[in-house]
């Protein structure tokens, strides 16, 4: 592959890494082709409006206000735009891949890759319907607290969401940028067993985690969900175990001699590990305000970019 076609996939693969968004509970059925119409006059957003009334969002929503029909016409559009745009991230991902692969501009180890890719997000879409539909279950919601997804789904829908994103971001960075130099086994092993510990956030319920709260909790759910229960209990503790393991690596890293572009790397990835802490900090003490939760969300993505594009610098590796 020359470097003009190397251009053409890395570009390709960073715009399948920016197309990555969230989802919402207003829409209450799922079709692949016919949900993609929306409804046009006013007797179909009627009909769909009398759908949602059945679900416990509407009536949580309604207990001390009743929601007009523009109210929901403006949270429909929401989740209406963030399937679409997954639908068109689906399209924008096959059609090139399927152009690139004829043309002969993936090696056998793309290939592997983009198989993996596709694999991940048709399980994407499917995980993501799954999730919502907890969140519609009358039964695991009631009128009187915020309807919720279920965690454990959120978790599985997320976790995918942030291996594609890596997947297209690695591959995508390694398509334009070339380590500078070779580097020592010792900080490359160093940061790579570490890295992906990156970003584990506490949240608001990580102080329970010594309660009858937690311990009820566990009780009344499965033996796979008490061991990964037991583990989002740790989530604090995750947190400083990585700014302790960033700032190792730059520790580390200074020492070793990097060249330019990896020391900037380097030093963008440590300063961005103590503003996601700070951040989770300030989330925690202001009961996390949707804004702040976002933009503590948003870090934790900046954070995981500079660790990919680091890795990309240090994977050069003497023989």
């Amino acid at each position: 592959m020359n470097s003009r076609q190397r251009k053409s996939v890395g570009y390709w693969l960073f715009l399948c890494a920016g197309m990555l968004t969230e989802s919402g509970l207003s829409m209450v059925n799922w079709d692949l082709f016919r949900s993609m119409k929306p409804p046009l006059s006013q007797k179909e957003w009627e009909e769909e409006f009398e759908r949602y009334k059945n679900y416990p969002e509407y009536k949580y929503k309604c207990s001390s206000e009743e929601m007009t029909l523009s109210q929901f016409k403006f949270i429909w559009h929401m989740e209406y735009g963030h399937r679409m745009w997954g639908r068109l991230t689906g399209v924008i991902f096959l059609l090139p891949c399927i152009y690139f692969w004829a043309r002969g501009y993936f090696p056998a180890t793309m290939k592997r890759r983009m198989v993996i890719a596709a694999a991940l997000m048709l399980a994407q879409g499917g995980i993501g319907w799954w999730m919502v539909k907890s969140g519609l279950d009358p039964s695991h919601n009631s009128e009187a607290s915020v309807p919720r997804v279920s965690q454990y789904r959120l978790a599985t829908h997320l976790t995918i969401a942030f291996l594609l994103y890596s997947l297209f971001f690695y591959n995508g960075i390694s398509h334009f940028i070339y380590p500078q130099a070779q580097v020592s086994n010792t900080l490359f092993t160093f940061y790579c067993r570490n890295m992906f510990f990156c970003d584990y956030s506490a949240g608001k319920t990580s102080k329970l985690s010594a309660t009858s709260w937690v311990v009820a909790q566990l009780q009344s759910i499965g033996v796979f969900y008490r061991i990964y229960g037991s583990v989002c209990c740790w989530a604090g503790r995750w947190a400083y175990l990585t700014l302790l393991t960033i700032t190792a690596t730059w520790v580390v890293g200074c020492r070793a001699g990097l060249p330019r572009r990896a020391r900037f790397v380097l030093h963008s990835t440590m300063a961005m590990g103590y503003i996601q802490a700070a951040l989770g900090i300030y989330a925690l003490l202001y009961y996390v305000p949707v804004w702040l939760g976002s933009l503590h969300q948003c870090g934790s993505m900046a954070l995981l970019s500079f660790t990919l594009w680091l890795t990309n610098e240090l994977r050069r590796v003497p023989k």
